[in-house]
């Protein structure tokens, strides 16, 4: 990857020596498991909040964000909201499965990943709007230990 610098005979392509650095965009099909997103201004008119507010959510990891599409926009699962805001149900989740070493995209990979074997029909965030946040919180335990 290169960018515009400016060097003393004028402006020029330079290479980035650290461009392995950048985050890798998230697979596609993460956008076919989740389903509707929401980005931060749609999250703040949803719940009646400053934009602020929203991104205290993403700092506080109340939810996760990832940028997605071609304009990078910081977008968040519609499912991580109840009828009153956040699922309480997820900073605990998202704790244990980043402890296990999960990157943020993998975490929102294992919660809406459909399993067959979960008490509610679905993936682990159909369960957890369904009230089984000990099960998903058992098994998320088990996934990243």
């Amino acid at each position: 990857m290169d960018v515009i610098c400016l060097r003393p005979a004028g402006w020029h392509s330079c290479p980035v020596a650290n461009d392995s650095e950048r985050p890798a965009p998230i697979e596609p099909d993460l956008d076919e498991l989740v389903g509707e997103w929401l980005t931060v201004p749609d999250v703040a008119e949803r719940l009646g909040l400053p934009l602020a507010a929203v991104r205290t959510m993403l700092q506080d990891r109340e939810v996760l964000g990832v940028r997605r599409g071609e304009r990078r926009v910081v977008s968040i699962p519609a499912r991580f909201f109840g009828a009153s805001g956040p699922l309480p149900e997820l900073p605990g989740t998202f704790t244990v499965l980043s402890d296990g070493g999960m990157r943020d995209e993998e975490i929102l990979r294992w919660l809406f990943t459909p399993d067959e074997t979960l008490p509610a029909p679905g993936a682990p965030i159909d369960s957890l709007h369904a009230g089984f946040k000990t099960e998903i919180r058992r098994r998320a335990m088990e996934t990243a230990f």
